[in-house]
């Protein structure tokens, strides 16, 4: 799957970014019993609707030319969205300093999920925040998953 991703991936940043744009993600996934390629893109003055469709035109004849998914799929791109989640270095490298939502599998001092300013992202990938009082630092062994917050 992840050769699938880099293919996509290296497909689309050049097409993404002759528009203006920033490439967020791209993730293929089964949902509902559909399988879905999405391509996320971004830009700091927002992403309109005009966007996602020049990219769209853009970048479908290129995939179709490629061809690299054998079964049927539903091709969708879309803007990351403000509530996006973050997964790689570079997405929290991006978002440093910002608003984030931390989601734990097992709660700690009895909460599961922790809100503040994302104030550094180690090596091993773990997050740290700012809450206001001390920073807090979570291994990422134990985050569900990260996201910006309005």
């Amino acid at each position: 799957m992840s050769k699938l991703i880099d293919k996509i991936t290296e497909l689309a940043e050049p097409v993404v970014t002759r528009h203006g744009l920033s490439l967020w993600n791209v993730e293929y996934l089964k949902e509902g019993g559909e399988r879905y390629l999405r391509v996320s893109i971004d830009r700091d003055s927002g992403v309109s609707l005009d966007d996602c469709e020049a990219v769209s035109r853009a970048l479908e004849p290129l995939i179709d030319e490629l061809d690299p998914i054998e079964e049927s799929y539903i091709f969708e791109v879309s803007s990351a969205g403000a509530e996006r989640l973050l997964k790689r270095p570079r997405d929290f490298e991006r978002c440093m300093g910002r608003g984030i939502l931390v989601k734990l599998y097992k709660a700690v001092d009895g909460k599961k999920e922790f809100t503040g300013t994302l104030a550094g992202y180690g090596d091993s990938g773990e997050v740290t925040i700012n809450t206001g009082e001390n920073p807090i630092v979570f291994a990422k062994g134990d985050i569900a998953k990260v996201q910006l917050t309005l």
